[in-house]
C-alpha cells in the first residue's frame, strides 16, 4: 500500500476543522497530521510536520492563507495547498493561485468533494471548484500570439482532458494535439501542464471551469 496523504487543517473555527477532519478519517488514504487556528500556527506546524497536502483557508486573522501559503511553499517547495473558502470571486482565485495554491474550492459547496479533491493536489494537478463562475472579461488581452485553436485545446487542458479526449472532441490525432500542447509550453516558456494551467487562469487565456 502506499504512504498516506498527510494532510494539515488550517481554518480558524474549530468547529470547522473537526467537521473536515471527520470527513478525512473515513478516507483510507489520509492521515489528518495536525491542525492550526491562524496562518502564522499554520507555517510553524507545517515546518514541523511537513504534510503533503494543506487544507488551508482562505480567510485567517493575522496573516491570511494567502500569506501562509506563500511562505509555506517557499520553505516546502514539495508540499501543495489546497485552498479553501466561502467566495466565489474570479479575483480571490486569482490570487490563491498566485501565492502558490494548487486549488480553490468552496467551502460552503453542498457536494464538497474533499478527499477527491485532496488526491488530485496531492498528484499534482490544479483543482478548481466547478461552481466557480465562468468568466471571458479578460480572454484574448494577453493570448501571446496563441492561434485560436491553441486557444481552444488550451481551455480543454485546463478543463482537465486529455490529449486523447481533446483529440476526440476536436476531431483531430492526438499527436496534433500533443503538438499544439507543446507549441504553446514552449512559446510561454513553460514547462509543466499544471504550470500552464495556472499560467492560462491567471492571464485569463480561458475560462475558469
Amino acid at each position: 500500500m502506499q504512504d498516506k496523504i498527510s494532510v494539515l487543517l488550517v481554518d480558524d473555527h474549530s468547529l470547522v476543522r473537526r467537521g473536515f477532519r471527520r470527513i478525512l478519517e473515513d478516507e483510507p488514504d489520509m492521515d489528518v497530521v495536525g491542525e492550526a487556528g491562524d496562518g502564522e500556527e499554520a507555517i510553524t506546524l507545517a515546518q514541523k510536520l511537513r504534510p503533503r497536502v494543506v487544507l488551508m483557508d482562505c480567510a485567517l486573522p493575522g496573516t491570511s492563507g494567502l500569506q501562509a501559503t506563500r511562505r509555506i511553499l517557499d520553505l516546502l517547495p514539495e508540499t501543495r495547498v489546497l485552498m479553501l473558502s466561502m467566495h466565489p470571486e474570479e479575483t480571490l482565485v486569482r490570487q490563491a493561485l498566485e501565492s502558490g495554491a494548487s486549488g480553490y474550492i468552496l467551502k460552503n459547496a453542498m457536494d464538497l468533494e474533499l478527499g477527491g479533491a485532496i488526491r488530485r493536489v496531492a498528484a499534482g494537478e490544479t483543482v478548481l471548484d466547478e461552481t466557480l463562475s465562468r468568466t471571458s472579461t479578460l480572454r484574448g488581452e494577453r493570448d501571446y500570439g496563441l492561434t485560436p485553436r491553441e486557444l481552444e485545446i488550451l481551455q480543454l487542458i485546463v478543463d482537465g482532458k486529455s490529449n486523447k479526449e481533446i483529440a476526440t472532441q476536436l476531431d483531430l490525432s492526438a499527436n496534433t494535439v500533443a503538438a499544439h500542447r507543446a507549441n504553446m509550453m514552449d512559446a510561454l516558456g513553460i514547462h509543466k501542464t499544471a504550470e500552464l494551467v495556472v499560467y492560462a487562469i491567471r492571464n485569463g487565456l480561458v475560462n475558469i471551469p
